[in-house]
């Protein structure tokens, strides 16, 4: 008998109130899978097809808004019907739970320390110095530097990555029966997601620790599955081996994914160099000299640096990739070049514009006009959009901060909803009604509805599934090609860099490992570092008969 087992499965969600309408939404049309113990589960499919909701449904986790059908059945108890005090015993001892986004489910106001240890001492994990032993090592065993100053560090001190790293400790504080991941890699680096798979493969062989493993990212799914539920409009498409369907997929949607995930495989064609837009032109943005460093809590008048002596240029038109590690800088330089923070030394200029340098966590004072030519694609879209805003509400939000006439608007919404291939069907949902890509598309959208020359995206693909990358980076290519947009590209997918950004910056731990011509530094790389990216970069295996 299968440890976890799951079918038919129907879930309608109740949205809106009396004011706007109550209406009902068929989330999931059914969905059927089982796994056993020591067996890892994928389950892939585009953002919106049920893959989280069906398994928030299935634990009982949607609240009172969501009408469930089906059977459940784990471990040998029915979930549905479970009681909810039996129930509270099995999710987080029993079940350990990754979640899709780490910043909405991380208390703002507790240390990661104290967080894994309320897991550890809510399900009898000993006596207080052991719990913080057992956190420690948690926090070792996920990739967390120097963890006995992590386990009093706030989740804002953490870059996505790490706090990312802090969920997977929690999950399996407890050394669960079954760990349901929900896109558990999203935010890491290649090096520690490749790390964290490893973790995962261990806890399996150690404990038998069965896993259901969400993931848009077929190459990481090739590396852990031994089985794959294909899912689209919240049915269940294919399911099958690993080798089933990576190398004889039967249905067109599943080859679709697959062709669609080329787009990570590293790519070291000879780059066509500068756009022509770039070409004999001043850089629209300047950096030299840039320097970062944070002030370190209970540390009097001690600051760590994050970024030292950054030097790069940037014109119309062009995309140059930043990658690295998770805490690596590369988010803050993101930030800096947004004008949020201020750098502690250096120049920066944009489109003839020089950025104010101050030892300060403030926001520099900058022209309107600047804040319009450049926009963020935040890391987070969970923690980056206004939970009490409709989609439509957050796209004007920027337009009526900008003065812009009203009667304006709406066209100006539309247009960048229509560019970043977001449905109109959803302008008036809220945050919480939408799926973690469709989010992403969200922040997308209200980045490109000022037109700016400049867009920063900080890991603008990283919750989006395949097939919905593949459109976005068209659409960059687009703004690109036709608007003469340029983007610094802020990421941890070294193929996706080689199949956009003509140059690339690789940040490391002691700073700038290299910069030059992208197609030349992946295919012989000078630094070490750069070639164990690389390496990390899952292989995807799709020898489709």
């Amino acid at each position: 008998m299968a440890l976890f087992d799951v079918s038919d499965l129907a879930v309608t969600l109740h949205t809106g109130n009396r004011a706007t309408g109550r209406r009902a939404v068929r989330a999931v049309e059914s969905f059927s899978f089982s796994v056993d113990a020591g067996q890892t589960l994928a389950i892939v499919g585009e953002s919106g097809s049920g893959k989280s909701i069906s398994l928030l449904a299935a634990t009982r986790l949607l609240g009172t808004n969501a009408d469930v059908t089906g059977t459940v059945h784990f471990a040998g108890s029915d979930l549905l019907t479970l009681p909810a005090r039996k129930l509270r015993r099995v999710l987080g001892k029993d079940i350990g739970f990754v979640f899709q986004d780490p910043q909405s489910n991380l208390h703002p106001f507790k240390s990661i320390g104290t967080q894994i240890d309320e897991v550890l001492r809510i399900h009898g994990g000993g006596t207080r110095r052991s719990r913080r032993a057992r956190t420690i090592t948690l926090l070792d065993e996920v990739g967390i530097v120097r963890p006995e100053k992590a386990y009093d560090s706030y989740p804002a001190e953490f870059s996505g990555g790490m706090r990312q790293r802090a969920m997977i400790a929690i999950a399996i504080a407890n050394n669960p029966a079954l760990i349901i991941a929900d896109e558990p890699t999203t935010a890491l680096d290649v090096s520690v997601q490749a790390g964290i798979l490893r973790l995962l493969t261990r806890l399996q062989a150690d404990h038998r620790t069965a896993i259901v493993f969400v993931s848009h990212d077929l190459g990481v799914v090739h590396e852990i599955a031994d089985t794959v539920v294909v899912v689209k409009d919240g049915r269940v498409v294919e399911s099958g081996s690993r080798d089933q369907i990576y190398h004889a997929p039967e249905q067109p949607y599943t080859r679709e994914l697959l062709d669609a995930s080329r787009v990570h495989s590293i790519d070291v064609a000879p780059s066509t160099g500068r756009p022509p837009a770039a070409r004999d032109a001043a850089p629209l943005l300047e950096v030299h000299g840039l320097r970062k460093s944070y002030r370190e809590r209970g540390r009097q008048g001690r600051r760590r640096t994050v970024v030292e002596n950054l030097d790069f240029t940037l014109h119309t038109g062009e995309i140059v990739g930043l990658v690295g590690e998770s805490g690596s800088g590369k988010s803050t330089v993101g930030r800096i070049i947004a004008g949020l923070q201020y750098a502690d030394a250096g120049e920066i200029t944009l489109a003839g514009t020089r950025y104010p340098t101050s030892v300060s966590d403030g926001i520099p004072r900058l022209p309107a006009e600047i804040r319009r030519t450049v926009q963020l694609v935040f890391q987070d879209p969970y923690s980056s959009l206004n939970p009490r805003r409709t989609v439509a509400e957050s796209l004007a939000a920027p337009l009526l901060a900008q003065r812009e006439p009203r009667e304006l608007i709406s066209a100006q919404v539309e247009r960048a909803a229509d560019a970043a291939r977001l449905p109109r069907a959803l302008m008036q949902r809220h945050p919480a009604e939408l799926s973690g890509g469709q989010r992403q598309r969200v922040a997308i959208a209200r980045a490109l509805v000022l037109s700016p020359r400049l867009i920063v995206a900080d890991e603008a693909l990283s919750s989006l599934d395949v097939t919905t990358q593949s459109q976005i980076l068209a659409l960059i290519r687009q703004l690109v090609e036709e608007q003469h947009t340029a983007f610094l590209f802020i990421t941890h997918d070294l193929g996706v860099v080689s199949s956009i950004a003509p140059r690339v910056i690789v940040l490391g731990p002691d700073g700038v490992e290299e910069i030059g011509d992208t197609a030349a530094v992946f295919a012989a790389p000078q630094s070490s570092y750069t070639r164990a990216l690389i390496d990390a970069v899952p292989r995807l295996e799709t020898r489709v008969s």
